[in-house]
């Protein structure tokens, strides 16, 4: 298993994972110097190109962008989401995985699902792909946008489920919107780290899409903090250049060749 997998196992009860989104170079640059994981997410299908579902994201859109993140990522595990339909059995995962793996030079793929997709796991780790989980929502695949756990059953299925992607091979876990108590459960009944996503902080880490944390995605969600209003920013100075063109006081002489 690569050190800086290794590295990031031995975190869990010890010190808290820093995990963010990023999708181009400019951006990993940033956050390498803080991050201990680097995601590039398919949620850029709603992040920069409006698309109303992470189900419409292509693995080629993904290997694209996970090329560029690859420039600026140093020193952080840098993870790729294989999309939607990319994964629907273990021939197809291992085939586009090895894709991923080979065009990007990420660490690790990230797969949703939990006991269906076991044997994938299995399969990529064989093969020696490092597998990162995620349970509770799904974007992939949920349709509504609801907290996971609040019934018996649905809190037994994700408990079992992280238990399963343990033992398949899964070095890690995002838990997305599960309700507190539950992502304290599995935490503890598991030997490899969580990462949250409004999953509380009982979880060994959290993740955040990048463009929430910064205000640039005017957006309103509970578990989302804005650490920064970078819409604002960009906004005025976008105003303060285009009156400047408009009253000739851009470029002066000293911004020309």
């Amino acid at each position: 298993m690569k050190k800086k997998i290794l590295e990031l196992i031995a975190k869990k009860n010890k010190s808290k994972i820093v995990s963010l989104t990023a999708y181009s170079k400019n951006i990993a640059t940033i956050l390498d110097n803080f991050c201990d994981v680097i995601l590039v997410g398919d949620s850029l299908g709603s992040v920069l190109y409006n698309y109303k579902s992470t189900r419409e994201v292509s693995l080629d859109s993904m290997i694209e962008h996970s090329k560029s993140v690859r420039m600026g990522v140093k020193k952080s595990l840098m993870v790729v989401d294989m999309p939607h339909n990319t994964y629907r059995n273990p021939k197809e995962a291992l085939k586009n995985a090895k894709k991923i793996m080979s065009e990007t030079k990420s660490d690790a793929v990230k797969l949703e699902g939990g006991k269906k997709i076991c044997q994938t796991i299995k399969i990529l780790v064989k093969n020696k792909i490092p597998v990162m989980g995620h349970l509770g929502l799904l974007p992939q695949t949920d349709k509504t946008f609801k907290f996971k756990g609040k019934k018996n059953s649905e809190r037994s299925k994700i408990l079992k489920d992280a238990q399963l992607l343990q033992s398949a091979g899964a070095f890690s876990i995002v838990l997305e919107c599960v309700e507190t108590s539950l992502a304290k459960i599995v935490t503890k009944k598991i030997d490899i780290p969580t990462i949250g996503i409004g999953a509380s902080s009982n979880c060994d880490g959290q993740i955040l899409v990048f463009d929430d944390l910064i205000g640039l995605n005017p957006i309103d969600v509970r578990f989302v903090k804005r650490y920064s209003n970078i819409r604002k920013e960009m906004t005025k100075a976008v105003a303060s250049y285009a009156k400047e063109v408009r009253y000739k006081k851009f470029p002066l002489k000293k911004h020309s060749y």
